[in-house]
């Protein structure tokens, strides 16, 4: 089991965009500890909008538990130690569950079930007697296609398949689309207030922590 949640900086500030990647490196450290594997799947520069981390592991209530410990905002407490004479001491980022933005098209014939259909509107007499027509439908997604552009049952089979194909690409890409909205969206939705977790000063001490 898999999951994918985002850390950001909420178009915060760059104290914000520091406690980005301290806290991603804590919530590494932390899964790992719990016998899952965290892995950056964005690069960590020495500060960061925002950080896509997957967590995985076999132990499904073990990853949601860990996850619901950390949704939600964060809070850091510490004098910038970019701005020495900034009077701002508290300093919040978001934790967001998302989804992967590639959504791999994976088929095999088996995903697939074909249906002859008769065949319907123009052709003449002939097309409309025989079921020439074929409806397939890609069982994991349940996207369909009809295809009757022929007489051939076979040629509409090999139509229809074509086009199912590009139909789950078209998928892919507004999926895509969806989730760069979601984060983004994210990103806008950081409550400065009620933190889910608080850390304290420069070495991020979190609170209620031993």
């Amino acid at each position: 089991m898999e999951r994918i949640i985002q850390i950001t900086s909420g178009r915060g500030p760059a104290e914000c965009a520091l406690a980005v990647t301290k806290i991603a490196a804590i919530l590494v450290k932390e899964a790992n500890q719990q016998q899952l594997v965290a892995t950056y799947l964005s690069s960590t520069p020495a500060a960061s909008d925002s950080i896509f981390v997957e967590i995985k592991g076999t132990d499904k209530q073990g990853i949601q538990a860990f996850i619901e410990s950390w949704l939600g905002s964060i809070q850091w407490v510490c004098s910038s130690p970019l701005r020495p004479k900034h009077k701002r001491k508290n300093w919040f980022i978001g934790i967001f569950e998302t989804e992967p933005r590639e959504q791999a098209v994976l088929w095999e014939e088996k995903d697939f079930a074909y249906q002859a259909i008769r065949s319907s509107g123009a052709g003449g007499q002939h097309v409309n007697k025989v079921s020439s027509a074929v409806r397939i439908t890609h069982l994991p997604t349940g996207l369909q296609v009809i295809a009757m552009d022929s007489r051939s049952q076979h040629q509409n089979k090999k139509l229809a398949k074509e086009r199912l194909l590009l139909k789950l690409e078209q998928s892919k890409e507004n999926h895509a689309e969806f989730v760069e909205k979601q984060t983004w969206m994210n990103q806008l939705q950081i409550a400065r207030g009620n933190p889910t977790r608080l850390f304290i000063g420069p070495q991020f001490k979190q609170k209620g922590s031993n």
